[in-house]
């Protein structure tokens, strides 16, 4: 740990607060199913919602705290900062992506459903209609396209969030050990503060619960606010 002067505390503060807003709305795009999902009767990935987002999120921490750990690397410089940001995004959305594509193939040559989402009459990417492919009394199946890329989009800004938290750590003087292991605990926070918001399963982006959006994004703007002072107080030795 290092001292700092309050001045330069201010934007490591900054990019813990944006962070957590950002790691909030990511979450809000994964389709998420939970336990009917597991089952096929219900769109998206059949897992939780926080389980889901922190996975993808601690992956693309990692593809950014390697980048970060790199020689020559400035983590003032601007450049570098978006690269970082930006590698985290690639790693997050490399696992989600995988993620949902073994499950599509589960799905699809497993237990023999068509991907349907029952959120849209037809799918705005590929323009299938999907209310056809809806077993009744089921919401959905698998992972459509327009549940796949939602996935994608929030994947990758989990991995900026989170890439984002973790440089954020690092320039208040935390090793990137501990940096690392505060940014997978600010990560569970603000997937659950979305969960919350979210209150059970989506399909992304085009699901009616994507509107309760800006509520999620305030109140980790608010959390992760919180305790960007007190994780800065930390570093001061306070």
């Amino acid at each position: 740990m290092v001292n700092i002067d309050i001045v330069s505390l201010a934007i490591p503060l900054a990019e813990i607060t944006i962070a957590g807003a950002i790691i909030n709305a990511s979450v809000h795009f994964v389709p998420v199913g939970g336990a009917p999902a597991a089952m096929a009767t219900s769109t998206g990935v059949g897992t939780g919602t926080t389980q889901l987002a922190a996975g993808a999120g601690f992956t693309g921490l990692m593809a950014a705290a390697a980048l970060a750990a790199q020689s020559g690397i400035s983590l003032t410089n601007p450049l570098h900062l978006a690269l970082i940001m930006a590698s985290g995004a690639v790693g997050s959305m490399i696992m989600l992506g995988l993620t949902m594509l073994i499950g599509q193939m589960i799905y699809v040559y497993g237990i023999g459903v068509v991907p349907a989402a029952d959120k849209v009459d037809k799918d705005p990417f590929t323009g299938d209609y999907q209310k056809s492919y809806i077993t009744p009394g089921t919401t959905g199946h698998a992972i459509p396209t327009v549940c796949f890329i939602s996935g994608l989009i929030g994947a990758a800004l989990g991995g900026i969030g989170g890439g984002l938290a973790y440089i954020a750590f690092k320039l208040l003087g935390f090793s990137s050990e501990v940096s690392g292991v505060i940014a997978v605990g600010f990560f569970f926070l603000n997937a659950v503060l979305a969960s919350y918001n979210i209150g059970g399963t989506t399909e992304g982006f085009h699901d009616p619960k994507f509107k309760k959006i800006h509520f999620g994004i305030v109140a980790s703007f608010v959390a992760s606010l919180l305790c960007g002072v007190i994780i800065s107080g930390m570093s001061l030795g306070i």
